[in-house]
Order: structure tokens, then sequence, then C-alpha cells
């Protein structure tokens, strides 16, 4: 019997009847046209037992999910590694992986089940789910680094510690303004050198307001950089949520939210671009209320909220003044000993032609001076030859909460890095950046999975900060049927190395914010070697999509859609025929492949061309309608024959 006319008799759809019976235990095969006669008879008979049995088992399943996401909060706790795979969470959490993906997609992070994510994600989606997430222990490098700091301030006299600025991290959705509302602060125009006004690394810089010097922690705003954003929480005294007037609560303001909590940082609103036209104020603090359950003062609430306008410089005194207050209820925490050895954390970091390995740190405990050696880790990591401060230049020495760029490093350094004042071990050159990489390269570590083409990319790029961010991207536009495999990444402009390389491996190579100098581009024109600069991460990503599109083998799905008794043959062309019938079920479409069914044996394949009902051209004719169509095939349709028609629908990737 055909699975159609089966559907028909049981009043539903083939694709329902495939599903209800595979629940059932019925081996059939996903695109199988018929089914045998005692097996459809079985099935005909106890059809009522069956759909029950499976609809139950649905609803509960769907009652399970629904309660889990509608449970606001438990005490069940679940302890998550630095990285884990979604499938792994899911199981985890004992939530389905869809659900899992779902809340993912929610907050801007497009992953698929066998993709890593990181603790952050982890914790911002278990806390969705109602679970208590927990950092595994002895799995997080960056925890050590937290314990390091603390290690270093535990041993400190509590007569030595003294006031330092408070650190402050800017954080929000992008395009709200944060880097604005950092322009405004400092009076400099930073975005005008950031790339599609998206800042694509983070600085830091120092302000005076009533004689209190304040620190600002500029973070990214794009979702590639959410690890950053993170590590910049960390380091930080008190936090600023930029949310836009005009916008509202964006996904990206409520992941910006989750990660202030897990930091559990106090925290200001800045609600900027008050000075559109369509800006909402008291929209934009119900939507706080509503989907963050964060209340304004003014409200009743606890949570300071400062209208501002970035733009034109509006409300920015207001906010500095709120943000000492707010300050001023962590002063316990805002100390350190100027007068210790300085320690401190890398928050950017570069490779330049001039100088060689250059990185930014926040000073977090003593002073800094020109001279001192430096350690990580027990290493020697090189010795201080030049101090540069945002605002002051070149200086001889900075005490705690001071950004500073420092110059005389012996290896690349990772962001998050913690650097010591001190006489380390010393170790090669090559050794010691292997270990100050160690870091960098977990976050390109993936699932190796049977995926069934590859795309190998080279990277080079300025600043170890946006490698990594382009790597968190490329992992999750990740698919089964195409990956991307980074082979190789390195700081600096391309060189005849990366052509090598490119060769070797079939790689493209993909520049970020470097130059391929002119004898390189002949070199690789030559080989046939793409090489491609970027200087907007959005474009990078959208050009290896399309490269990884075109690697992809398409493969189709059937879809049946109805059948159709032949009553009368019109006229016979060759290889085309005009014929006359009735659909007896299903729909029939315009376009469609046909099936050519004669004593229930199938005699020839063709195409419809053409679909006439009433004398007029249609494009569907539904079961019990006359009409006629242009048949294009390789038989001779005969009166009595069965037309079984179908399409062909391409399996979409999406990335």
């Amino acid at each position: 019997m055909n699975i159609t006319e089966l559907a028909r008799l049981l009043k539903v759809t083939p694709q329902e009847l495939r599903y209800y019976l595979s629940q059932a235990g019925f081996d059939i095969g996903g695109r199988a046209i018929k089914i045998n006669k005692s097996v459809a008879n079985k099935i005909l008979k106890e059809w009522p037992k069956i759909k029950r049995k499976i609809d139950k088992q649905r609803e509960e399943k769907e009652r399970v999910e629904r309660e889990k996401k509608v449970r606001i909060e438990t005490h069940e706790k679940v302890f998550v590694p630095a990285f884990i795979s979604v499938r792994d969470f899911a199981g985890l959490v004992a939530s389905p992986v869809n659900v899992i993906l779902a809340e993912l997609i929610k907050n801007g992070i497009f992953a698929s089940l066998n993709e890593r994510i990181d603790f952050e994600t982890a914790w911002l989606v278990g806390s969705e789910l109602g679970f208590e997430v927990i950092r595994k222990e002895g799995e997080d490098e960056t925890a050590v680094k937290e314990n390091k700091l603390d290690d270093i301030l535990s041993k400190e006299q509590a007569v030595d510690m003294l006031d330092r600025p408070p650190v402050i991290v800017v954080m929000g959705h992008v395009d709200h303004g944060k880097t604005s509302l950092l322009d405004a602060i400092r009076k400099t125009n930073v975005i005008g050198g950031e790339a599609g006004g998206i800042t694509q690394h983070i600085g830091a810089y120092q302000v005076v307001r009533r004689n209190q010097t304040i620190t600002f922690i500029d973070t990214p705003g794009h979702e590639a950089f959410t690890a950053m954003r993170s590590r910049g929480a960390k380091i930080a005294d008190v936090a600023i949520l930029v949310v836009a007037a005009d916008d509202g609560v964006m996904p990206q303001t409520v992941e910006a939210y989750k990660i202030i909590q897990a930091a559990k940082l106090p925290f200001v609103v800045a609600i900027n671009k008050v000075d559109k036209v369509d800006a909402n104020i008291d929209k934009t603090k119900q939507e706080l209320s509503g989907k963050l359950n964060i209340t304004p003062t003014d409200w009743g609430g606890k949570t300071t909220c400062v209208p501002i306008s970035a733009k034109k410089g509006d409300g920015i005194t207001d906010l500095l003044d709120m943000i000492l207050l707010t300050a001023e209820t962590e002063l316990e925490n805002v100390k350190a000993n100027p007068n210790a050895d300085a320690a401190g954390t890398v928050i950017e970091s570069h490779l330049s032609k001039g100088s060689g390995p250059v990185a930014t740190i926040l000073v977090q405990n003593g002073t800094l001076r020109l001279g001192d050696s430096l350690m990580m880790n027990g290493k020697d990591v090189g010795k201080i030859r030049n101090l540069t401060t945002y605002n002051e230049g070149n200086v001889k020495a900075v005490g705690p909460a001071t950004p500073v760029q420092i110059i005389g490093l012996r290896a690349m350094l990772n962001v998050g890095d913690v650097l010591e004042v001190g006489e380390g071990e010393r170790v090669k050159k090559k050794k010691l950046r292997t270990a100050a990489d160690a870091s960098f390269n977990k976050t390109s570590q993936r699932d190796e999975n049977t995926t069934s083409e590859k795309v190998n990319l080279i990277i080079k790029g300025d600043l170890l900060g946006s490698i990594e961010a382009i790597e968190e991207s490329l992992e999750k536009i990740n698919t089964k049927d195409v990956s991307v495999k980074v082979v190789h990444r390195g700081l600096g402009n391309i060189s005849d190395g990366d052509i090598k390389r490119a060769e070797a491996t079939g790689s493209l190579i993909l520049g970020f914010n470097v130059k391929t100098p002119i004898a390189i581009e002949n070199m690789a024109r030559e080989k046939n070697i793409s090489i491609k600069a970027y200087n907007v991460i959005y474009d990078l990503l959208n050009d290896v999509k399309a490269e990884m599109r075109s690697r992809i083998v398409v493969t189709y799905e059937r879809e049946d859609l109805g059948r159709l008794k032949v009553l009368a043959i019109f006229r016979t062309e060759k290889e085309a025929q005009i014929v006359g019938g009735k659909v007896i079920d299903g729909v029939i479409e315009s376009d469609a492949l046909i099936e050519v069914m004669r004593n229930k044996e199938l005699v020839g394949t063709g195409k419809l061309t053409n679909l006439q009902a009433g004398k007029q051209n249609v494009n569907k004719v539904e079961t019990d309608e006359e009409c006629g169509l242009h048949y294009a095939g390789n038989i001779v349709v005969e009166v009595g024959d069965v037309l079984v028609f179908y399409k062909n629908n391409e399996v979409k990737v999406t990335f």
C-alpha cells in the first residue's frame, strides 16, 4: 500500500504518519513510498492505540520541557569545566539539546551541538534554565590567574593597604554608545579609528573627577568578544551598563548583565542617546525591570539609572558622580599596597615591528618601575625598557589601578596573563612563547567530528585579542558538513612563511589589520594562493561562510505531494503528453516531479511542466479536484495510470 494512501485513510499527513510509525517502532524508512500490505493492515487495526500512546508521550515530553523553561530557580548545582561541548552540557543539566541551542541563539550565540562553549556562556544558559552553574575546580587557567592575584593581595598587611583609583568596566549591546561615552569622558575621538564603529580590542584609560582618579576599561560590544568582555569584568570594581534609549534592552544587554552578575559587580545603568527623537526613557526602564529585574531608584528600586547623551555630552558629570558614589560602597576592596613589588593583569597584547612584543597591563598592586624584571608563573618574561601611560606619555613609575603599556618583553603574552616583578627562571625564548600561547591555543581546540569538508585557514593579525575573537567566531559557524580549521595563527604582516604554509596545507590566508608586502602578493599570485585583508570581523566571517557554502555538497530531501489517477489522454508528443485526471490524495503543485505507477509498479519518471484547472493555469490542485497537465517524461502515460507527485527540497545548511 502507498504511504500517502494509508495516511489518507488514517486522516493524517504522510509526514505525520512517518513520525508516528517511527516512534511506534515500525521500520519503514524515511523515504519509503510503499508499505507492506500485512504491515499496513496491522497499522490500520492498531492505529487508535498507536496514536494515543505516541500523543501521550509527546505531551509528556512537551510538559517536561515547559516546566524546565518556566522554572525560575532551583537549588540544583552543576559543575562545569572551562570548556564544554553543547551536547555534554545538555546532558549535565538533563535538558534536550534543542533547548540549550535555543537559549544560546536567544543570547546571540550560534553553536552546533558538538561545539564547545566556555564557562561564562554555560553559566549564562544554565542560569536561564534555573541551575546554579559552578566552575569545576582544577579545570580553568583563568581561575588560577585570579587566585594568583588573590594570593598576592592576601599576603599584604592591612596597615600597608591604601586607597587606589576604582576600575570601571563599560559594557552593553553593540552600537549602544560605549566607546562614544568614553569619548565624551576623555574628550578624544577613539571611535574614529575603529573600523565599522565597533571597538576591536580592549583599551584602558584614566580620567579625574572631583580630584579622584578613575580608571576605565573599554570592552568590545560585538558578540565575538564575549570572552574578552568577561575578562574585563573580572578586574573591575564597578560596571556601567550602557543601554540606548531608542533600542532598549537587546540580546547583548542581557548577556552583559549576566556577566556583571557573575562577577558580583556593583553597577550603574547609563541610558544613552536620550537626545534622539525616538528615545523613550520610561520604556527603557520598563524593559530593564521586566527583562532583567533591574528596578531604578526613582521607581523604588536600588539601581541608579542616569540619562545621558554621549554625543552631546549631556549627563556625563552626573554619571561620573554616580560612579564615584557607587565605588564608595566598595572602599574596603578598592585598596592596594603602592610600596610592594608590582603585580598586574595583561589587558592587551600586540607585536610591534620596531619594539617587538608590547603589552598593556593594569597594575593591581605595588608600583611598576622602569627597569623592573617581570615574570609569569615563575618564568622570566623580560625587563621593562619603556613605560607609557594613556595621558602622560613616557613615565618612570606607575602605581595601582593604572593602565600602562610596556616594552621589553621576551615573548608574546595573552590577555588575562598575570605578571609579577621579580627574577624568574630564564628559559629559551621559543619555549617561553609556547608556554605563553598555551591558554590562547585552548580557545581554538574543538571536538574533531566527522566533517566531510574542512576549510583550512592561516590567520595573521595585529593583536592577540583580535585573533582570539576571530577564532571564537569561526568555531561558532562550524557544521557537520563543513568546518573551519586554523592551521596557523600569528602576529604581524603576512610573510613568505605564510605563503609556504598555505601552499603545503591548501589554506586561505586571512589578514586582520595587517599588511601584505607587494613581493608577497606577487608570490601568492604566482602560486595561486588567496590572500584577503580585513579590518572588520563581520566581513571576514561573511567571506569564510561563503567559502564554506561553496565546499558543501548539495543534498536533497524528498517531499511527497499527492497522487493523480489518469482519466484521459488529450495529446501525445515526443517525450511529452497532455493528460487529464483526478487528484486522489494530497495536492499537486506546479513544477513537481512525477513517478508513473502502472499496476502498482514504477514504470517511468517525468516532470510536470504546466497545470490547468477549469482551462486556467494554476499552481496547485487539491484532493478530489480534476485537472489537466502537461507531462514531460520518458514513458507514454496510459489511462488508469497513477501519477505520484513529489519535490526534492535542497537541505539548507545554516551558519
